[in-house]
């Protein structure tokens, strides 16, 4: 069996889209696979729970989620614990997926327990961090270099499209024929930042109604309300896939909204939707989230909410997949990990 650990110096970077990916892609060159996310010292379980559990489903997994995501806490050593822990997941698999925190320098405790972890179940270890402040290169560096012989490679992630051959240029020229092998350099993707409209609803405090079963959908735009009546289809055809914010004493501008593409209808101020609204968002299959916020709140709380997406949306993952297809260096990993592509295959 074979251990990938896949690691970020800072939340949001993207281990689990990464993991997700690499994980259906071995499971398509027919290999068994498992994920681990271990919970080291005193951070919160949730997110690790809430990432197992996308997982489980993602990977096809048997375990419940409390065995994917285990505490390693306790007495005896963190090397033991987390051995432990790897084999219990690693049974009957060709290749374990390991998600994990490391600190931003090598003496934080947090990069020092992933080296533990690292060394423990001799994993390859594959570090991600998002494109940030314009500059290309890895921001830590020296934390990477402390997984050693371990270290299979950096993937830059999240890169704005503008600047994608521009930083391929220069991290290529840079750390080329470095001992630091950069394994992709991956692009920044609205669908893959979309929330879900429930994910959008908890995020405001709002309530869904009307065609609950459209919560899954994914909403990759906001727009508020358009000051001019006569304008409002020419405004909300501007974009696609989209949250409308409309005001509830405004039922002109939300039949304009329902006549675009839309993901979602949401009615700030607390009052309800008249009922040619509700008949109309009905016949065209749009949900609608009212909430007691004012526009201008709403607006901001699903602007925030989109900058933290997680990945956790199972339609995700066909474009992930063409992403990861075109811009990561699958060969150089799996030849890292021991596995090479025809092996793969076989």
């Amino acid at each position: 069996m074979i251990a990938l650990y896949i690691v970020s110096a800072e939340p949001g970077a993207g281990k689990t889209a990464l993991a997700a990916g690499i994980g259906r892609s071995l499971l398509g060159e027919g290999k068994r696979v498992g994920y681990l996310s271990p919970v080291l010292a005193d951070r919160k379980p949730e997110g690790a729970e809430a990432d197992a559990r996308f997982m489980k489903q993602v990977l096809g997994l048997a375990e419940k989620p409390g065995a994917l995501c285990p505490r390693l806490d306790g007495e005896r050593r963190l090397a033991d614990r987390a051995r432990e822990a790897y084999i219990e997941v690693a049974q009957n698999r060709d290749v374990v997926i390991i998600e994990g925190d490391c600190g931003k320098g090598p003496e934080d405790d947090g990069s020092r327990e992933c080296y533990q972890v690292a060394e423990a179940v001799k994993a390859g270890v594959v570090t991600v961090e998002a494109y940030a402040n314009g500059n290309p290169a890895p921001r830590f560096l020296e934390s990477y270099r402390g997984f050693g012989q371990n270290l299979l490679g950096v993937i830059v992630n999240k890169v704005p499209a503008s600047q994608l051959a521009r930083v391929c240029d220069e991290i290529t020229s840079r750390f080329g024929k470095a001992e630091l092998r950069i394994l992709g350099v991956v692009p920044e993707d609205r669908i893959l930042a979309a929330l879900s409209v429930g994910e959008l609803a908890e995020h405001i405090g709002g309530k869904v109604v009307g065609k609950a079963e459209k919560s899954i959908d994914l909403v990759e735009n906001v727009m508020a309300g358009a000051m001019c009546v006569d304008s409002g289809l020419d405004y909300f055809g501007r974009k696609a896939n989209k949250a409308v914010v409309v005001r509830d004493d405004r039922p002109d501008m939300q039949m304009a909204a329902l006549e675009t593409s839309t993901r979602c209808l949401v009615i700030s101020g607390g009052g309800e939707p008249i009922d040619y609204v509700s008949l109309k968002a009905g016949e065209k299959g749009i949900p609608i989230i009212l909430t007691k916020s004012s526009t201008e709140a709403v607006i901001q709380g699903i602007e925030d909410a989109l900058d933290r997406s997680r990945f956790r949306q199972e339609k995700k993952l066909t474009r992930l997949a063409e992403l990861l297809q075109q811009h990561l260096d699958f060969p150089a990993i799996y030849r890292g990990l021991g596995l090479s592509l025809e092996n793969t295959k076989s």
